[in-house]
């Protein structure tokens, strides 16, 4: 394993730059697995880091020791603590990272079953908390409009807990031409004028419409739905975290078609 002790060596700088800037991320078109659990899963699913890097101290953890030995040798990496923190994305380091490419764009094609749009949700815990969600029930793809946060961010992979694995991700799309076409309905969630999701017949595909946080669907995503649907509030909440929202629509579907 090579060991590197250099804050200027230019593997730390890259690092660095991966770990903090969206910029370096699409310019180099790779991301940074930060974590034990993340790197297992992308290993379960034939993915081969380009790099391996490990802090000394994760180095001696058993768990994280057993994922270096079924790494290519040529790709690991050891620094120490304290370098691993300047490079690790989070404040609390995990005690490894790797490095890999973020896979290109899905092929277009024509969305057949369950989807997710996302439009403009920017924070980087709620994007990773839907794609899980969306992967926990199954639904196979999860398109985002330009203004949502970076799928691949570290952060995004970190909430997310191996979800991106499980999905066809589809970032930057145009609404309007992704969901031409679509057989089944369109849902928005949202208050105005809108059906009890309880009370609507979710056994085809259906296509999920969730907004920002702050300011909900754009007035040309809100346009795409055939539907607006509102989740029951009897506690006199005026909303959900769109988190919680996408979480109540697509496990109330999931009930109805019987638990998978």
């Amino acid at each position: 394993m090579k060991r590197i002790s250099s804050r200027d060596n230019p593997t730390v700088k890259q690092l660095h730059a991966l770990a903090t800037s969206a910029r370096e991320r699409r310019t180099a078109g790779e991301t940074l697995l930060d974590g034990a659990h993340l790197l297992e899963v992308a290993l379960q699913r034939g993915w081969q880091p380009r790099l391996v890097v490990a802090s000394e101290s994760g180095s001696a953890q058993p768990e994280i020791a057993a994922l270096l030995a079924r790494c290519n040798p040529q790709s690991l990496v050891e620094l120490p603590d304290r370098l691993f923190a300047h490079v690790s994305p989070v404040d609390s380091p995990s005690g490894v990272l790797a490095v890999v490419a973020v896979p290109s764009a899905p092929a277009g094609q024509p969305l057949a079953g369950n989807c997710v749009l996302l439009d403009s949700v920017q924070d980087p815990g709620n994007l990773g908390t839907i794609l899980r969600t969306a992967a926990a029930v199954g639904v196979p793809d999860v398109l985002l409009t330009p203004g949502c946060a970076q799928a691949w961010a570290p952060r995004v992979l970190r909430a997310a807990m191996g979800a991106h694995f499980s999905l066809r991700i589809h970032e930057n799309v145009d609404a309007g031409e992704a969901l031409q076409g679509f057989q089944g309905p369109i849902l928005a969630a949202d208050l105005r004028d809108a059906v009890d999701l309880y009370a609507l017949d979710l056994h085809g595909p259906v296509a999920w419409l969730f907004g920002s946080e702050g300011q909900g669907l754009s007035p040309a995503v809100a346009a795409l739905a055939t539907k607006r649907v509102r989740i029951p509030m009897p506690g006199g909440m005026e909303s959900l975290n769109v988190g919680v929202a996408a979480g109540v629509c697509l496990f109330e579907q999931l009930r109805q078609r019987g638990g998978g």
